[in-house]
């Protein structure tokens, strides 16, 4: 089958369209016929040797994939070949078949495409988790999102209009507004050019943020440990701007608030049944069209390095789709 391989952690460049033997589900998986796979930030980083973990190489990458599923594990009991799903994993996505496991799998509803399908268990799973699961957001609340143009950050926007949060977007170029404000954003932030403090104070009439969901990290986060509303809750998602923040912990001790870790696809490994009920209600949302996915554009298989240079370069705004089928 054809399939872009990474055979070293040098970066999108070197990545490379070949032929290898299809793979075979263990018996907790299933093989898939991939039609379409998307691609997020978290696949650039790990072909370039900064994420968490280290797949041993060559590997294919592509966290999230959507298709057909064309034979089962032995022990797989939800899923039968012909189904229509989405998947996640840590690696695969970008080749013509994948293995995925049964767990961290979904069935489509009618009507949902593969493009729109492939996009959601991360971008809104983890936009998900964190409102929902981490942050406890409640209806009226202030949400602001960084980097609320790309994939999750555009997901918490669109999620927290579903759940009636007052949402405040934060980017980092005036031409991302239009899709912000179009997804249910009040407000936006151009923090490259507008003096962050000022604005949320302004905003939030002195009060501050009652959830803080950062993409960015380094000094956009620590700007946001000083926004923050009396209990509120402060939540890293990434770390995309490339620094890794430290701030004072006097500053959530003085107006009793929490930082709250979000690590989606950790959660997901600990406690399945949760994440499998979450995934079924997020492809719930889909079918009855409250959530949209944003699709930057659809791109062939081969052209997975370019789409991965675009996510670095900060030049997409929701997703890009890599057609394999």
């Amino acid at each position: 089958m054809k399939a872009i391989l990474c055979h070293s952690f040098t970066g999108p460049g070197d990545l490379r369209l070949g032929e290898i033997d299809a793979p075979k589900p263990a018996g907790d998986e299933i093989l898939i016929d991939v039609h379409a796979a998307s691609v997020s930030f978290m696949d650039q980083l790990l072909v370039s040797g900064l994420y968490q973990m280290r797949p041993q190489t060559p590997f294919v990458p592509g966290t999230e994939a959507s298709g057909t599923v064309v034979a089962v594990g032995g022990k797989v009991t939800r899923f039968a070949p012909g189904d229509r799903v989405a998947c996640s994993s840590w690696t695969g996505g970008y080749a013509e078949r994948m293995i995925a496991k049964e767990s961290k799998s979904v069935r489509l509803p009618d009507g949902v495409a593969f493009e729109a399908a492939a996009t959601i268990l991360h971008n809104y799973g983890t936009a998900y988790y964190a409102l929902v699961e981490r942050a406890r957001a409640e209806r009226g609340e202030t949400l602001f999102v960084t980097g609320a143009a790309g994939g999750v950050g555009l997901a918490a926007v669109d999620l927290g209009r579903h759940f009636g949060l007052r949402i405040v977007a934060g980017v980092g170029s005036d031409d991302k507004a239009a899709l912000v404000h179009s997804y249910g954003a009040s407000e936006v932030i151009n923090y490259r050019s507008e003096d962050l403090r000022d604005r949320i104070k302004s905003i939030t009439s002195g009060d501050g943020i009652d959830v803080g969901f950062d993409n960015v990290g380094g000094g956009i986060f620590e700007q946001m440990a000083r926004l923050m509303k009396w209990g509120g809750r402060l939540m890293p998602i990434g770390f995309t701007g490339g620094e890794i923040p430290s701030i004072p912990m006097n500053l959530p001790l003085l107006k009793n608030y929490s930082i709250i870790g979000v690590f989606a696809g950790a959660w997901a490994e600990k406690f399945s049944n949760e994440a499998a009920r979450m995934n079924a209600t997020l492809m719930r949302l889909l079918a009855e069209r409250q959530i949209r996915p944003h699709i930057d554009r659809v791109l062939p298989l081969e052209e997975a390095g370019d789409a991965m240079r675009a996510v670095a370069n900060r030049t997409v705004q929701g997703r890009i789709v890599l057609k394999i089928r």
